[in-house]
C-alpha cells in the first residue's frame, strides 16, 4: 500500500464570503497540489473540501497522512463524526450537525483508505502547512473575483 502524506489548508474571505482550499499530496519525490473554491461559503466547508479534494484524488487504497492545522476538520474525523452518526448527525446539543454533506462525502472518501489525522499549530512556520494556506487564500481570492465578474 502506498504511503501518501497530504498537508491540507481552507480559507475565506469573510465568513461567508468567497472561499479557497489547498492540498499538497506527497509520494516519495512526486507532489500534486490541488486548488479549488465557492463564491459564497465558509471556512468550514474549505477545510472540509481540501480533505475531500485530496482524498478524492488518490486512484487507489493508500496509507494517508492528512496534516492540518484546522481542529475542526481533525477533531471531527477523530473525536466527534462517529458520535454524529450514533445520534442521527445531531450535535451534543441535539441540534444537526452543520456541514453533514460534507462530512458524509468525507467519511466515505476516507473509508477507502488508511488515514492518520494530524493536527498541526497553523502559522508556525511548517513549510508545506504556510504554502497550503498562500494557496487557499489564493483560491479564495479567484472565487470572489469570479463572482464579481
Amino acid at each position: 500500500m502506498k504511503a501518501i502524506t497530504i498537508f491540507t489548508d481552507g480559507a475565506c474571505i469573510g465568513n461567508p464570503g468567497p472561499g479557497g482550499y489547498a492540498a499538497i499530496l506527497k509520494y516519495n519525490s512526486h507532489e500534486k497540489v490541488l486548488q479549488g473554491g465557492d463564491p459564497r461559503t465558509t471556512n468550514q466547508r474549505m477545510e472540509l473540501m481540501a480533505a475531500i479534494a485530496a482524498l478524492s484524488a488518490l486512484k487507489e487504497p493508500c496509507a494517508v497522512e492528512l496534516i492540518s492545522d484546522a481542529q475542526y476538520l481533525v477533531r471531527g474525523m477523530t473525536e466527534w463524526v462517529g458520535q454524529w452518526q450514533a445520534k442521527g448527525w445531531r450535535n451534543g446539543r441535539g441540534r444537526p450537525v452543520e456541514n453533514r454533506d460534507l462530512w458524509e462525502k468525507l467519511v466515505s472518501i476516507a473509508g477507502k483508505h488508511q488515514v492518520k489525522w494530524t493536527w498541526i499549530r497553523g502559522h508556525n512556520g511548517h513549510p508545506e502547512n504556510e504554502r497550503c494556506d498562500r494557496l487557499a487564500n489564493e483560491a479564495a481570492h479567484r472565487s470572489g473575483n469570479a463572482a464579481r465578474t
